[in-house]
Formats: structure tokens, C-alpha cells, sequence
């Protein structure tokens, strides 16, 4: 039985070993080709590593940051991010203790609205939330976090109201009888408890906010503000000339952040998933 079990034990291993090299290929295939010169790009050449006459070094990493003016670009996608994802976190942390701990039908009625926005196609909604951004002048890098969390609430609601299920009442009771208000219980009590939720969100909220391409071409104006991946497109020339090079050399700064985020708190993110998954 042991003999058996160890058996599948490394077949499943070979099987996962190829899964993560099949996931890691494309990012692999974009780093090798952003080092290669802009006219060696043909279907047959672009699955090959680079050559001495098509290694190109850095330099499509310094022509793609200097002529969309990357540096921008990243700027406005961290304050966007940053903004959104602490909005995010405070509203929705709160919202999911109020919920879970106030227990009536409007609760539940609001936690279900809440869970069903999660549901709703964001391209059924896009038309409208354009003109509305314009009226309520959301159209800028410093307030389109508040829109941020009007689409990111669902996830990160249900992740929180889930983790309140499983923390108990009497630590709040407690807190309660030595005199704390429900925003000092919330905020020395729950928001420290609320942890491996709170960064396993954050890094869900972070990736979507950062990679967002549509919702900030809506309500944007595109003349001032490019986040990464709208400067991104802009190489992409007219009559169908793609500078792919560039475009893929940008691809490759883009990711590091989040790459960089990922390996650093990956240890939280099957804690909170799981922990939000609390079933009560």
C-alpha cells in the first residue's frame, strides 16, 4: 500500500512539475523575445532563443520606458493600485465584521447583493459608468479608487464575512466589557485577527486593479493619464505595425512588482482563501 501510494505520489509530482512549466512558458517566451531586436520577429523565429545578430540586450527596455514615458504610466497604475486596494481593505473589512456580527434579514439581504455584484458583467455596466464617472468627476487618477471599490467589493466582502464566521464573539464581548466602543474593538481587536484575510485580498485586489486595462480607458482621459497597461497598447501603430519588442520588454517591468508581491506574502494566500471559504 505504501509502495502504491508513494507511486502516485510521484506521479502527481511529475504531473504538477509540468503543469508550472506549461504556466511559467508564456512569461519565459516574453522575456527571451524582449531581448531580441525589433525586425527578427517572424512566426518561425519567435520560439527561438536569441542569436548574436538578434540579441538586443537592454535596449528595447530603455526604448519602451523612454518614449511612452513608462515611468508615468507606472506611477499613475501605483496610486491607482495603492489608493484602490486600501479602500478596498477599510470598507470591505468593516463591512464584513457589521455584517457577520449584526444578524438580521438586512444583513443578510445586503451580504446576498453584495455576493451577487460579483455576478454582474462589468461590460453591462461600462456605458453607464463612463458618463456617470464624467458627472461625478471619478475620471482621474486620484478618485477611480472610488469606483475600485464599488467592482472589487463582492470578492472581498465574501472573503471577510467568511473569516468573521470562524472568529469567536467572547474576544469582542471582552473587549467590550473593558470599555472599548465598536470602532476600538474593530480596530485593536478585529483588524489584527482579520490578517491572513487581509493580505491574501490584497494581493487578489492588487493583480486585478494593476492589470486592468478597460476600466481605466473608460473613465480616464487617455490624453493625461496612462496606466501601465494602456501604455502598453499604445505600440501598437496604424496599419497594423506592432512594435512587439518594446511591447514585450514593458510586459516583463510590469509583472515584476507583482511578482516581487506574490513571492513575498504567498504564504498568506491559502490561509485567507481558506479561511474565507469558513462555511457558517
Amino acid at each position: 500500500m505504501s509502495k502504491q501510494k508513494r507511486t502516485w505520489d510521484v506521479i502527481l509530482a511529475v504531473v504538477m512539475v509540468l503543469l508550472c512549466l506549461l504556466w511559467v512558458y508564456p512569461i519565459v517566451l516574453i522575456l527571451l523575445n524582449s531581448l531580441k531586436t525589433e525586425g527578427s520577429f517572424t512566426t518561425s523565429t519567435v520560439f527561438r532563443l536569441p542569436t548574436a545578430e538578434t540579441f538586443a540586450g537592454l535596449r528595447n527596455y530603455v526604448y519602451g520606458v523612454t518614449k511612452m514615458d513608462f515611468l508615468s504610466s507606472m506611477g499613475y497604475s501605483l496610486l491607482i493600485t495603492i489608493t484602490s486596494v486600501v479602500l478596498i481593505l477599510l470598507c470591505c473589512s468593516m463591512t464584513g465584521w457589521y455584517l457577520t456580527r449584526v444578524n438580521n434579514k438586512l444583513s443578510k439581504f445586503m451580504n446576498l447583493l453584495i455576493v451577487f455584484s460579483m455576478v454582474v458583467p462589468f461590460q453591462m455596466v461600462m456605458f453607464t459608468l463612463s458618463k456617470t464617472a464624467d458627472r461625478l468627476k471619478l475620471n482621474t487618477p486620484w478618485n477611480i479608487c472610488i469606483i475600485y471599490l464599488g467592482f472589487g467589493a463582492g470578492l472581498a466582502v465574501f472573503m471577510f464575512t467568511g473569516f468573521m464566521k470562524s472568529v469567536p464573539m467572547e474576544i469582542e464581548e471582552a473587549a467590550m466589557i473593558d470599555g472599548c466602543n465598536p470602532i476600538q474593538i474593530f480596530f485593536k481587536i478585529v483588524f489584527p485577527i482579520l490578517k491572513p484575510t487581509m493580505i491574501s485580498t490584497a494581493i487578489l485586489e492588487t493583480m486585478w486593479v494593476w492589470n486592468d486595462y478597460l476600466l481605466p480607458t473608460l473613465v480616464l482621459d487617455i490624453k493625461k493619464y496612462r496606466t501601465i497597461p494602456m501604455a502598453i497598447q499604445y505600440f501598437r501603430g496604424g496599419y497594423g505595425r506592432v512594435e512587439l519588442a518594446p511591447m514585450m520588454a514593458c510586459i516583463i517591468i510590469a509583472i515584476i512588482p507583482i511578482i516581487i508581491l506574490y513571492m513575498t506574502c504567498q504564504k498568506y494566500i491559502i490561509e485567507g482563501v481558506v479561511a474565507g471559504a469558513v462555511k457558517g
